[in-house]
């Protein structure tokens, strides 16, 4: 089902660029848009764990790296992905100081688990607990677990995309640019371009927030521990708030807690993380649901 829905997005981005290439440069255009979708699928299917750890400023490690620092990190995600049935993931470190954690990857056997320097801190500061960290660790395995990450980045890169043609096509309606045939319709091309983009952040915001509830669930399945997950969701996103990260918002999504400034009103309805209250609320939910079967075994 998972390669089912990756493989529905490349074709959904590839058929969106050479329908719009067409409208624009007719067959040409269909061509040469074409071509940039083919590149844009193999770049993101072979590249997208480089091209992401590049934009969070993360590198590698490995244990008994920088005296041993991350041993503990690297010991918990090797028993957790035991635990999920995983083969051992990359793991890395950001140096960014706010804390949070992503994963990125195309696929559980090229996949990489990745918290920030400000995630490490705070728990060695006491400020986050081990079994927080441990919930953490585990919803970035779930992500991997369910090919989330390349199925997340495929949808920023399409709607990245539509916005780049969008604004071509805006540009073309309000200086008569475009198709010459007499078919051509200067409004229908301006409504285009204004919904087009919107459309995308739509299908981008849908997957993407799917795909946080699925992986908290799963972060719950693994670890056991889904109110741990829920207290750190909430120091995480308070911290966030007041000190957004500088990372490219093409792979904001990717992160636990959306790592950019908050967004509330009506520009939280294209918000791409679930609001963290929402999440909360079903990790109780599922806590209480394991509370029950454990008091009727």
């Amino acid at each position: 089902m998972e390669k089912l829905r990756v493989f529905g997005l490349m074709t959904l981005l590839t058929l969106l660029l050479v329908g719009l290439g067409g409208y624009v440069g007719g067959q040409g255009g269909m061509m040469l848009f074409f071509v940039i979708a083919v590149a844009m699928n193999f770049g993101m299917y072979w590249f997208s764990d480089r091209i992401v750890l590049r934009q969070y400023g993360a590198h590698v490690v490995q244990p008994g790296e920088e005296g041993g620092r991350f041993d503990a990190l690297y010991a918990m995600v090797d028993r957790l992905r035991r635990s999920a049935g995983l083969p051992m993931p990359v793991v890395a470190v950001s140096e960014q100081p706010q804390p949070n954690a992503f994963a990125t990857g195309r696929n559980p056997e090229h996949a990489v688990v990745c918290v920030t320097r400000g995630m490490w801190e705070l728990v060695a500061r006491g400020q986050m607990t081990p079994d927080e960290l441990e919930a953490v660790m585990a919803h970035e395995l779930a992500h991997v677990k369910h090919r989330h990450m390349l199925v997340g980045t495929i949808a920023a890169s399409m709607a990245g995309a539509v916005m780049m043609i969008g604004n071509m096509l805006k540009w073309g309606a309000i200086f008569g640019m475009g198709r010459d045939d007499e078919d051509g319709n200067p409004v229908a091309l301006l409504a285009l371009a204004i919904l087009a983009p919107v459309a995308a952040m739509i299908v981008q915001m849908t997957i993407s927030r799917r795909n946080e509830f699925e992986a908290d669930a799963g972060a719950a399945a693994i670890s056991g521990k889904p109110l741990a997950l829920a207290s750190a969701l909430r120091k995480i996103e308070t911290i966030a708030r007041g000190h957004p990260m500088h990372v490219s918002p093409s792979a904001a999504h990717l992160a636990i807690v959306n790592p950019l400034a908050g967004v509330d009103g009506l520009a939280g309805l294209f918000r791409t993380h679930p609001p963290t209250e929402d999440r909360v609320a079903r990790l109780q939910q599922i806590a209480a649901r394991h509370d029950v079967a454990a008091l009727t075994r």
